[in-house]
């Protein structure tokens, strides 16, 4: 009975799996062969007519579950939106799709191949297949980190972010990377990392690089290094995966208790407005129309608390009756508004009309209808 048990338990999950990760033969012209592709889709999938960011990952036959993985994982915390995930097998191809001339340190013959099924063929055929979005990134190790920087040498670069994990630099990306990041037009994120244990040759370019990009001045770049130390050449992603999502999606996460610290407390301009601002960036840069969070209104309404800004409660209070209509957050928001700038009857009217609606935030019935009875008493209404 275990035995069956087991087995049917182990079937399930390969259900789950397959429905979660499809796998495809591409037939490249460019290539002249087949590639295998794997395509990880986000969970909910087939139930929404959402578009998600798309994330190609180059050496997928080892590092494609670690990105899925972390991808899920961030995802279900909503500190990322949920993405579509796309791996290139490389196994025994690796060298002849990571070719570049000694000469200028461009991909050439199988390289310039590869270059071209990539961007020509891969990313046209995922965009009309699946439900892609505007956000692209691309994420490499080794041979094929250095690869993923060919695309940033583009006028119009193909990704929106560029991760590039212990690369082993062509001798030319010194000056190529630093020249093509001083010159980014569009929000652009680029990640660098390698470890204590990687070659010395990949310790030094990559130590000179991040000396060089972090002296760019473009507020166009978002740009993050780190230097591991412990974990070997091999298994350094696994470090460092899920600090480059951690940082390209940074923006998309809730407000968190160090930014609302370090950055809503200490805001010149109304709170509402940074707010406002941070959910337009999302839509800008990721091509996601994000509602905002229970988590971002409180962190808001704290930062005017504290500081006493109660003026700026009014629009928050819009914003509240937009995001959460049937919910009494937006006529406690107003009723703060009118109460702490002077007109206590419209503010016992407004706590009393919030009385019906439902429950949010940790904000109850119980609340608005005793702020209300408490400006009744005290003003004789």
């Amino acid at each position: 009975m275990k035995h069956l048990l087991f087995v049917l338990l182990f079937s399930i999950s390969l259900v789950y799996s397959n429905a979660q990760v499809k796998r495809e033969i591409f037939q490249s012209t460019k290539l002249d062969q087949d590639r295998e592709i794997k395509i990880h889709l986000p969970q909910g999938y087939n139930k929404d007519n959402k578009t998600y960011p798309l994330i190609l990952v180059l050496d997928a036959d080892y590092m494609f579950d670690a990105v899925a993985g972390n991808v899920d994982y961030f995802s279900y915390w909503e500190d990322m939106p949920p993405a579509v995930v796309v791996g290139v097998n490389q196994l025994n191809k690796r060298y002849d799709d990571c070719m570049y001339s000694e000469q200028n340190s461009l991909p050439i013959d199988s390289g310039a191949a590869f270059y071209e099924f990539l961007g020509l063929e891969l990313i046209p055929h995922i965009e009309k297949k699946y439900r892609t979005g505007i956000f692209k990134a691309i994420i490499g190790h080794g041979e094929s980190a250095n690869f993923v920087n060919y695309y940033l040498l583009k006028p119009n670069p193909l990704f929106q972010s560029y991760v590039s994990i212990s690369p082993d630099l062509a001798p030319n990306m010194l000056e190529y990377l630093p020249e093509a990041l001083r010159n980014v037009q569009s929000k652009t994120y680029y990640y660098l990392a390698n470890t204590n244990n990687d070659s010395e040759t990949i310790k030094m370019m990559t130590d000179a690089l991040n000396t060089d990009i972090s002296g760019i001045e473009n507020d166009k770049l978002v740009y993050t290094f780190n230097s591991f130390e412990g974990p070997s050449h091999y298994s350094v992603p696994t470090s460092a995966i899920p600090v480059a999502l951690e940082n390209m999606f940074r923006i998309y996460q809730p407000i968190t208790v160090k930014e609302y610290k370090e950055v809503v407390l200490e805001l010149e301009m109304s709170p509402v407005l940074y707010l406002q601002e941070k959910y337009q960036a999302i839509k800008d840069i990721y091509g996601i129309e994000k509602p905002v969070l229970i988590n971002d209104f409180k962190a808001i309404a704290a930062a005017i608390e504290k500081k006493e800004t109660f003026e700026y409660y009014e629009e928050l209070g819009k914003m509240a009756r937009d995001a959460f209509p049937e919910t009494l957050l937006g006529g406690y928001y107003y009723g703060r508004f009118y109460e702490e700038t002077g007109e206590p009857k419209r503010a016992m009217k407004t706590y009393q009309s919030a009385y019906t609606l439902s429950e949010i935030a940790g904000i109850t019935k119980d609340e608005v209808l005793t702020r209300a009875e408490s400006i009744k008493a005290d003003f004789g209404y």
